[in-house]
């Protein structure tokens, strides 16, 4: 089997532990499966897409309660939802990896290494977790980022738009306030968490940057300007609106230029 379906077999894995050890698993097999860019795989209709473990319950985001890194269970929640975005992470790299046919190959190498950090991220977030008396499900979550992804599913130009820039790059915005916020808290239990963070921050500013270069190309082969197409994209796929603050120097790493910026700032 050659490398997009088995990404796809990783993707419909329902254990979070089992679906890391594919991951990890693929990435180090690579040099040694085939990839066929052109084929057009269809999934198994009987497996579910994507697997996940029967918790966390999914509910509505408006109705996920805000979580205060203060006390032992708040800051336990805010890292099991740190915890669901890397998991969902996983699945939506994965999904890049399988879906979309007829991309250069670095494509495909790419989002597998996103899936690989990004299982990472999952592994060192839920053992911290765990630490702390809790483990992934205890929590309730919303599926904000994968209904994103299936909104996308026809397009990879709108996924790499919509998906990676806009939904996970406001993970760059959002790192440094909740390590603020966990610095005060000043537990040890926090002040690990805030060292976690760095490392997904500095990951996921290399993954942002991923799916700024596949847009931008994309947007190149069909003779498009990624600015005037980004703002037609957010109303066309109703995607959320960012809000400032944002993050301008991790942006900038991403490669954001500076009129992408001035067009997130309302420029």
């Amino acid at each position: 089997m050659s490398l997009r379906p088995l990404a796809l077999t990783a993707l419909c894995i329902c254990d979070p532990d089992a679906k890391v050890q594919a991951v990890q698993s693929l990435w180090g097999q690579q040099n040694h499966v085939g990839l066929d860019t052109t084929e057009t795989i269809t999934p198994n209709a009987s497996l579910a897409m994507p697997g996940r473990p029967a918790l966390p319950c999914l509910i509505p985001a408006k109705d996920v309660p805000t979580r205060s890194p203060f006390t032992p269970e708040g800051l336990s929640a805010l890292l099991h939802a740190v915890c669901h975005i890397e998991f969902n992470a996983i699945n939506l790299a994965l999904d890049a990896v399988w879906r979309f046919p007829n991309m250069p190959a670095p494509y495909y190498t790419d989002w597998l290494r996103v899936a690989y950090e990004e299982s990472q991220h999952f592994e060192m977030l839920h053992t911290h977790l765990q630490s702390m008396g809790h483990t992934y499900g205890d929590f309730d979550a919303h599926d904000g980022l994968w209904h994103m992804c299936q909104k996308t599913a026809d397009d990879v130009l709108a996924r790499m738009a919509l998906v990676p820039r806009t939904l996970e790059a406001r993970g760059l915005d959002a790192t440094p306030l909740i390590q603020t916020k966990l610095r005060k808290a000043a537990t040890p239990a926090a002040l690990k968490a805030v060292e976690l963070l760095d490392i997904i921050l500095r990951d996921e500013v290399g993954h942002v940057a991923i799916g700024n270069h596949w847009y931008r190309w994309l947007c190149e082969q069909r003779g498009l300007d990624p600015v005037s197409l980004y703002g037609e994209l957010v109303r066309r796929y109703e995607a959320p609106k960012l809000r400032p603050p944002f993050n301008e120097e991790a942006r900038k790493r991403a490669g954001f230029t500076e009129t992408e910026l001035s067009y997130l700032l309302g420029g």
